[in-house]
């Protein structure tokens, strides 16, 4: 066989890999050594056919299908690099958005919480139905003392809000931790409910291993950014 002959040969195995999405070992800059390339693959093929029985030669159908294959590993590897990359990138943009929350303030379930900037109290509840009275009580986190009690009679069911704006002085700045507490009649009796209240985020981390964002609230409570309801600034 002449140059020419040989050059011809390549040029034509290059075509029909390159339509079968198989890449030359010329286009991989980074490939690990250990990896099967297209010349690897290449030369096991050619072994193969100079192998082969004469009587019994591989069928042209064999043969498309052991390409179309090395090309389908091929195209799952690249496939999985690309997926590590996105997920590094994803990984980055989390860790740059944590910090857009420092400052502000999250409705997370929880029933202790302090005033905010406005020396206020806000939070919400959820009603399965409609109840024939509701309540909500807010005392001192660390004595159980009573502050204050908001009745808010029957109310129907989904999503409540309630606020308490005139809150003793001691209270306003901050300083002190509050408990909320809210009570339901559903027709059966008086039954507490999780409330959701607004804390401030002072920290907040991206887990290395599972990649969730934790928030780190003013009244040490540590909560999944997944549990958070609503933001505010």
């Amino acid at each position: 066989m002449d140059v020419s002959s040989s050059n011809m040969s390549q040029q034509a195995q290059k075509e029909i890999l390159d339509k079968l999405g198989i890449r030359s070992a010329s286009d991989v800059t980074n490939e690990s050594s250990d990896s099967l390339g297209q010349e690897d693959f290449l030369t096991l093929m050619t072994a193969q056919l100079q192998n082969q029985d004469p009587m019994a030669p591989m069928d042209n159908g064999d043969f498309i299908a052991q390409m179309a294959q090395f090309s389908q590993v091929t195209g799952i590897t690249e496939m999985s690099n690309s997926l590590k990359a996105m997920a590094e990138e994803f990984k980055q943009f989390r860790i740059g958005s944590v910090t857009n929350v420092l400052g502000s303030s999250v409705l997370v379930p929880g029933d202790v919480t302090v005033a905010d900037q406005n020396g206020e109290l806000h939070g919400v509840f959820e009603l399965e139905k409609t109840s024939i009275d509701t309540r909500v009580n807010f005392m001192d986190a660390k004595t159980g003392e009573q502050l204050d009690v908001k009745s808010m009679g029957p109310q129907a069911s989904g999503l409540i809000g309630f606020q308490w704006t005139n809150l003793p002085e001691a209270y306003k700045d901050g300083s002190k931790e509050m408990k909320v507490e809210v009570m339901v009649n559903y027709g059966e009796g008086m039954q507490s409910l999780q409330p959701n209240l607004f804390s401030k985020v002072i920290g907040a981390e991206v887990d290395k291993n599972t990649g969730a964002t934790n928030l780190e609230l003013e009244n040490d409570q540590t909560v999944d950014a997944s549990s958070v309801l609503r933001f505010r600034m």
